[in-house]
């Protein structure tokens, strides 16, 4: 049977003592414990996940705490139910008070002679390694300022590495591939009801998937909370995309650059604690309005801008979204 998670912890055993008293043993299929996103903005900051096994919260003094694991996983989307492992992740993570440095190493033999379910050379000049490191701030005010909450993280990632988002899911990518990442959000109350989370997402990589290639995007993002009473609450966001893409031909794409808008309101009900940015569960209707440039529809013919019945010009959406937390 495929699952998304399956897994086992051992944690607080009483013969574990110095720096691993507290620590906590797993083996399985999961996605680790100590992944982050904006969640508003649905993009992950980092995402590591597959099958293996490690240890939690390794304690050298009270300040300093380390993870250490080994994942292997496929290629793609860790939901695949191929069932083979096509890369393996070592990853030490560690946690310097509010500071946080990761740092992964990832092998993929053979990964230049791997064929698809027809025999045919997938990439032939695709990286077998990488390195991927995250240097992380996660605090408990909105930047040191004021009440609230922030994060913010630095990435660089190499050769398979280079995605630096989904640890080790990318298996075009080449040896010389290489990719640095911007993420930083924060959540503060405004007054009483009102509540702001403003977030940045950037990224810039180059000779990716072909030599000289180059991807460079820049997303802000804003999302205010209204609220009505304890249960009910109005959402108003915003968010603005810059791309400067440039594949040099890779799988028929081409180069474009230009601007995407998108507007959404949302009355939104919970349970409580209605000014939380993460609280759920919660049901939200919405409307969203979007638009690009005309130039994005000319990308690729398999993306999603310039398909048939969502082109640039202006699209609307409405709908209904529950969330919660497993």
């Amino acid at each position: 049977m495929n699952v998304r998670q399956a897994f086992v912890e051992l944690g607080n055993l009483p013969t574990f003592e110095g720096a691993f008293k507290g620590s906590t043993l797993w083996a399985g299929k999961r996605f680790d414990r100590d992944n982050f996103d904006i969640h508003w903005v649905d993009s992950d900051v980092v995402f590591l996940a597959g099958t293996g096994g490690g240890i939690y919260d390794v304690k050298w003094n009270d300040s300093l705490r380390s993870n250490f694991s080994l994942y292997g996983r496929n290629f793609g989307d860790i939901d695949d139910s191929s069932n083979s492992v096509q890369n393996y992740i070592l990853s030490m993570n560690n946690f310097i008070g509010p500071v946080q440095v990761m740092v992964s190493g990832m092998r993929a033999k053979d990964n230049d002679e791997r064929k698809d379910t027809n025999g045919n050379l997938v990439k032939g000049d695709a990286a077998n390694t990488g390195v991927h490191t995250l240097l992380g701030l996660h605090n408990d005010s909105f930047y040191g300022l004021r009440e609230g909450s922030s994060k913010t993280a630095l990435l660089y990632g190499h050769g398979l590495g280079a995605e630096v988002k989904g640890l080790g899911s990318d298996g075009a990518l080449r040896p010389g591939a290489n990719t640095w990442r911007f993420a930083s959000y924060g959540t503060t109350p405004l007054s009483k009801n009102w509540f702001i989370a403003p977030a940045v997402l950037a990224q810039s990589s180059k000779d990716r998937y072909v030599d000289g290639d180059s991807y460079q995007w820049a997303t802000l993002n804003m999302r205010l909370i209204q609220e009505i009473n304890q249960n009910f609450a109005l959402a108003y966001e915003g968010s603005y995309q810059y791309m400067d893409l440039k594949p040099e031909g890779y799988n028929d794409r081409h180069a474009v650059n230009g601007s995407f808008y998108k507007l959404t309101f949302a009355p939104t009900f919970k349970v409580g604690s209605i000014g939380d940015f993460f609280s759920r569960p919660e049901i939200r209707l919405y409307t969203s309005w979007m638009d690009w440039s005309k130039k994005l529809d000319n990308y690729a013919s398999d993306d999603a801008l310039g398909s048939s019945g969502f082109k640039s010009g202006g699209e609307w959406s409405f709908g209904m979204q529950m969330e919660t937390w497993f």
